[in-house]
């Protein structure tokens, strides 16, 4: 069986049968979820799926064995195993989540709506810029819920703080400073254990991707290759960038600027320090970060003529001019719970309600793009004009 993909097997959604769910869901019913992807990104949402609950993990894939004896054994055995995400799909499921490497988003969600399955779908939501109008398409000529994976949108102080900027209170925002520090060096020290080749299917990992032998390094830190993910800009910066569009009602930037280098990571496709710009209608979107340095993790500044608003997943704080100073906000809020939860709720009561869920596809497609946009860039050296023009 083959497994390239290509535009038509997206637009005819891999033959999978569309046959909606015909079980009608009641506020306290059980949630049946598929479980699409089971590494550790997994775990951290199924976490939040329990606690928000009820629900039941009825089946799993993942092509590497420990992951999906993982989700069997929090289902207390009463999840089926499969190595096709497709099995899957098969299964009686009110709702799948996915969560797999980058290259697989559309492929897994376009299936899995196609088969009458809602879907929580992690993000980036692409893995290229064309691949955007392709979901966009198949969720919106479906009837099916798709959530992706910003779960700022569902974070209260964050909503709050957005509530804040479009009210006008920071007066006229003229530049958003994104940043994100994480160092990979301290995570290398807790790595996960060594791939058991006999436990992985590495031909199906690699799917549509280009054919190439077994490495553990892309394996374990796939978002750094071009093939499989986009680096920072598509894992990092697509969080806070879709805030500031979310914020800021815009989300086509018009020129980019990157600047990337490979300091540390050598071994990576894509660079570990990063400088990036984008300029939107109004206002300009700054980035940097290095993955080798951690000590201010990462966060979003609003510089607005009357205010700045600095805001992380910890708190937010608002600095007015010519009162205070840059040590004493005028207001603070802080977090208390892990937006992430809040987000599967929403997600849980969106297929539930059939209302919109709080980022809609749309949401996903711009903030990816954003990304995929500076990371063209990159490789433009150094700059590009959006759209691109015709050669």
């Amino acid at each position: 069986m083959s497994y390239q993909t290509n535009r038509r097997s997206f637009l005819i959604a891999g033959g999978v049968t569309a046959l909606a769910s015909t079980r009608v869901l009641g506020a306290n019913d059980t949630l049946r979820i598929g479980v699409i992807g089971a590494g550790g990104r997994m775990r951290s949402l199924l976490d939040c799926a329990e606690r928000v609950g009820p629900c039941q993990f009825v089946a799993v894939s993942d092509v590497y064995k420990p992951h999906r004896d993982a989700v069997l054994d929090r289902s207390k055995g009463l999840a089926t195993t499969h190595l096709d995400y497709r099995e899957v799909l098969d299964k009686d499921v009110d709702a799948v989540i996915i969560a797999s490497p980058d290259h697989w988003h559309v492929r897994m969600a376009v299936d899995a709506l196609a088969a009458g399955k809602d879907v929580y779908l992690e993000k980036p939501v692409t893995h290229t810029i064309e691949e955007g109008a392709t979901l966009t398409h198949a969720v919106r000529s479906s009837k099916q819920i798709l959530q992706c994976g910003l779960q700022q949108r569902s974070w209260t102080h964050f909503r709050n703080a957005v509530d804040l900027i479009q009210a006008g209170s920071l007066g006229r925002v003229l530049q958003v400073r994104t940043y994100w520090w994480q160092n990979y060096q301290r995570a290398f020290q807790r790595e996960a254990k060594p791939v058991e080749i006999a436990d992985l299917d590495w031909k199906l990992w690699l799917g549509g991707a280009p054919d190439q032998e077994f490495n553990e390094e892309k394996f374990y830190h796939w978002r750094w290759f071009w093939n499989f993910g986009g680096g920072a800009m598509t894992d990092l910066f697509t969080h806070w960038i879709d805030v500031v569009h979310w914020a800021m009602k815009s989300d086509q930037p018009k020129d980019a600027y990157m600047l990337g280098d490979k300091y540390f990571f050598e071994q990576w496709d894509c660079p570990d320090t990063v400088q990036a710009a984008l300029r939107y209608p109004g206002f300009d979107v700054v980035y940097e970060g290095m993955m080798a340095s951690s000590i201010d993790d990462g966060g979003l500044e609003f510089r607005g003529t009357e205010a700045t608003l600095k805001i992380d997943r910890g708190s937010m704080s608002v600095y007015r001019e010519g009162v205070g100073g840059k040590d004493n906000p005028v207001m603070t809020e802080h977090s208390f719970r892990d937006g992430t939860v809040s987000h599967m709720q929403n997600f849980f009561e969106c297929v539930k309600n059939r209302k919109e869920p709080n980022a809609p596809v749309e949401a996903g497609v711009a903030a990816a793009r954003a990304g995929h946009i500076a990371n063209l860039a990159y490789r433009r050296d150094g700059q590009v004009t959006w759209p691109l023009k015709s050669s």
